[in-house]
C-alpha cells in the first residue's frame, strides 16, 4: 500500500481514540496552531506501536515514506506518530537521515515534537554514530533557530544516560549560556540535572565557575540532583552574581 493510504489508516486510528475537549487544551497548552485530535502522547504511542506490530517489517525507504506522508498533514497526532515510527526503527536510520530530521526539526514549532525528535531520534543516532552526528550538532548549536540549538543539546541526553561523552555537550552550553530564550535555558538546566544524577562531581566542577552566568531556570534544574552541600554552595553563588 502506499505511504499516503498508510499514512490515512493510521490517522483514523488515532482519530477514532481523540477527545475534542482535550484537543482544545492541548491546542491552547502548546500555543500551536496545527489541529489537534486530542489524545495523550502515551496513547499515540500505543496506537503506532500496535500499527507497525500488525504490518509488515518497514524498510529504510518505506519508514521515510510514511513519516513525510504523515507530517505533511499539519496534525498534531500525525506528527508525533512520525516521531514514533522513527524512533521504533533505530537501526533503520543513519547519519544520512539527519537533513530530513532537521527539517522536521525546523517545522515542529513547538517543544512536544522538537523534543521527541532530539531526545529519541536524533540521540538514538549520535549513540550510534557519535563523530558524523557531533559535527551536525555543533553545526545546529549557532542556527538562528532557537529550536535546532535546543535540539543540539538534547540530543545528548541518550548518549551520556550511558556514560557519554560530556565535552560536545559542555562546549554547546558554554557558548549558549548567556542565551535569553527560555526553551535553551531550560534545555541547558535539564541535560545538568540528568547527568547530575549519576555524574553530581562534573556537572558542580563545571558550573561552579558559571554560576554568574546561568539563569535561574538552567540554576535549578542543574542543582536538582546534587548533593545537598554543593546545590546550596553554587545558588547561594547565583544569588550572589558572582562564579562559586
Amino acid at each position: 500500500m502506499d505511504p499516503n493510504a498508510l499514512a490515512d489508516l493510521l490517522t483514523e486510528e488515532l482519530r477514532a481514540v481523540g477527545d475534542p475537549d482535550r484537543a482544545a487544551q492541548e491546542k491552547a497548552y502548546l500555543k500551536s496552531e496545527l489541529e489537534f485530535f486530542g489524545e495523550s502522547v502515551w496513547e499515540i504511542r500505543r496506537v503506532a506501536k500496535a500499527f507497525v506490530s500488525g504490518a509488515k517489517p518497514l524498510t529504510h525507504d518505506d519508514l521515510v515514506a510514511l513519516v513525510e506522508a504523515l507530517w505533511a498533514e499539519p496534525v498534531f497526532e500525525r506528527r508525533m506518530a512520525s516521531v514514533v515510527l522513527l524512533e521504533l526503527h533505530p537501526k533503520l536510520l543513519t547519519p544520512a537521515d539527519m537533513p530530513l530530521i532537521e527539517r522536521l526539526v525546523r517545522e515542529s514549532l513547538t517543544w512536544a515534537l522538537v523534543d521527541a525528535l532530539a531526545t529519541d531520534v536524533i540521540g538514538g543516532i549520535l549513540t550510534s554514530s557519535p563523530l558524523e552526528v557531533t559535527a551536525v550538532l555543533d553545526r545546529w548549536s549557532t542556527d538562528p533557530d532557537f529550536w535546532i540549538c535546543r535540539a543540539s543539546l538534547l540530543a545528548e541526553l541518550q548518549p551520556l544516560r550511558k556514560g557519554g561523552d560530556l565535552g560536545p555537550f559542555l562546549r554547546r552550553a558554554d557558548a549558549m549560556l548567556d542565551e535569553k530564550e527560555f526553551f535553551i535555558r531550560k534545555a541547558i538546566g535539564w541535560v545538568l540535572r540528568e547527568v547530575g544524577k549519576r555524574r553530581p562531581e562534573e556537572v558542580v566542577a563545571w558550573v561552579a565557575p558559571r554560576t554568574h552566568r546561568a539563569s535561574g531556570v538552567t540554576m535549578r534544574e542543574a542543582v536538582k540532583y546534587l548533593p545537598s552541600v554543593d546545590a546550596e554552595r553554587l545558588m547561594a553563588a547565583y544569588r550572589e552574581h558572582r562564579a562559586a
